[in-house]
């Protein structure tokens, strides 16, 4: 975790992807930094200290998900997007509850194992490399009667070795195949599940791991995969497992971000009908929300320091929730709606701005695509209309009009390279006026 960021400076970080919503970015930032300050704390009132969880309200499209995305990815944290409608009561069709810390720490797993497949990378391309000659240029073997002094034939084999070195860097031997060896573990019987099966099958192996037999097999493989498939072998062989899982399950724990979306699908709390299993659900998420420990493959986790940010609630509100689950998200923030304005800014301001990444897609093909300022407005204008008149999505409505916008310009662009092409208001028109007349056109295709 970056120890360093001030919330000031978790906000301009966000403000680099995300346009306004200065109170929700406020209080995540405020959220990350009191995990910083808990950790500096004495150990009996550390554990005292629970995670503010947070309640973002506000309609979709709006930026809830990335600012819990875009956080995580700032401090490195294990993240997990669930949208809580996949649950319901247990007992019932659905997941267990339990599943979410599962995933989270699988995540977690991944995420330090190829921080520390980096650390090794260069020693295992080396290994890789030599491993590859070896298949490359295997150990002469003199013929009988035929004597060859030894020091001469290892001259000749290093000689012989450097040569197919250089040329294997140079990419002169990308068109031959060689002989691999590969390992896996075979399940010594079979599993019969109507649902699920290779999830179990896989799960089975994990938790067998040496208790299975290995099944070696040859594959011929041009050189380049061969050279990926070997690097990837000694990486995993440099790599120490038990230290990864101990510092995954650590990072889990202490700076692990769940984000439940939809949470006001299951915040009905009548007693009939269906929306008995609504309250179910909550009353299952609440335990692993309060603090629990989950059994995982990699050992128990312990969910009283993960931080929780539900959102939605444009159907219902949070006091449709039960009070223990209210309780649990003592942090409440409204987003805001977006308008014309903010779609002008959300299309060129941040670092992955939708123009930004339609120019350099169309450069790819040596296009020179340009977007004048009149052109910018007047899409933004458009998509404020349709979700004015239409359902309100967002600043999602502005990636369905783009591409609808650019559809001829990306279908023949291989056929035009070297061109330049320049979009303004007149052009937006002239491609979405008929569309965005039609109020049915608009509800299908926009």
């Amino acid at each position: 975790m970056k120890d360093t960021l001030t919330p000031r400076q978790i906000v301009v970080e966000l403000d680099k992807y995300i346009i306004g919503q200065h109170k929700a970015k406020r209080a995540v930032a405020i959220a990350l930094r009191n995990r910083w300050r808990r950790q500096r704390l004495s150990e009996d009132l550390r554990d005292e200290v629970l995670p503010k969880n947070i309640i973002m309200i506000g309609p979709t499209g709006v930026g809830k998900t990335e600012i819990a995305r875009r956080l995580a990815r700032l401090v490195q944290a294990p993240f997990l997007k669930i949208e809580a409608s996949k649950f319901t009561e247990v007992g019932y069709v659905g997941r267990d509850v339990d599943s979410i810390i599962r995933d989270l720490t699988e995540i977690g797993i991944n995420m330090v194992k190829n921080e520390m497949t980096e650390q090794v990378q260069e020693k295992a391309a080396a290994l890789a490399e030599e491993r590859l000659l070896d298949l490359l240029l295997p150990p002469v073997r003199t013929a009988p009667g035929f004597d060859v002094p030894a020091d001469e034939q290892q001259e000749h084999s290093a000689n012989t070795r450097e040569k197919l070195r250089q040329q294997l860097k140079e990419g002169r031997l990308d068109d031959r195949f060689v002989d691999v060896e590969m390992k896996e573990k075979v399940m010594p019987f079979g599993i019969i599940s109507n649902v699920g099966m290779e999830e179990i099958e896989m799960n089975l192996k994990d938790m067998l791991g040496g208790l299975l037999p290995e099944k070696t097999k040859k594959r011929k493989l041009k050189v380049p995969e061969a050279l990926r498939f070997l690097n990837q072998e000694e990486a995993a062989k440099l790599i120490d497992m038990d230290k990864v899982v101990k510092e995954a399950l650590e990072r889990v724990e202490q700076s692990g971000i769940v984000f439940l979306d939809e949470i006001d699908k299951i915040a009905g709390r009548e007693t009939h009908g269906p929306d008995v299993s609504r309250e179910g659900v909550q009353r299952d998420l609440l335990p692993i929300v309060e603090g629990s420990t989950v059994s995982t493959k990699y050992g128990p986790v312990r969910t009283d320091h993960i931080l929780f940010i539900a959102a939605a609630f444009h159907v219902s509100k949070p006091s449709d929730l039960i009070p223990e689950m209210q309780g649990r998200f003592p942090i409440r923030v409204e987003l805001d709606s977006l308008g014309k304005d903010e779609f002008v800014r959300i299309l060129t301001e941040p670092q992955n701005a939708l123009i930004k990444q339609q120019v350099a897609l169309l450069a790819t093909e040596e296009i020179t695509l340009g977007f004048a300022k009149d052109a910018v407005e007047e899409i933004a204008n458009i998509a404020a209309q349709v979700n004015e008149r239409t359902e309100n999505i967002g600043a999602r409505r502005l990636h369905t009009i783009l591409e609808r916008l650019l559809d001829e310009i990306s279908f023949d662009a291989p056929e035009k390279k070297g061109t330049k092409v320049n979009i303004n208001a007149a052009y937006v028109r002239e491609r979405l006026a008929d569309i965005v007349k039609s109020e049915d056109l608009s509800r299908y295709i926009l």
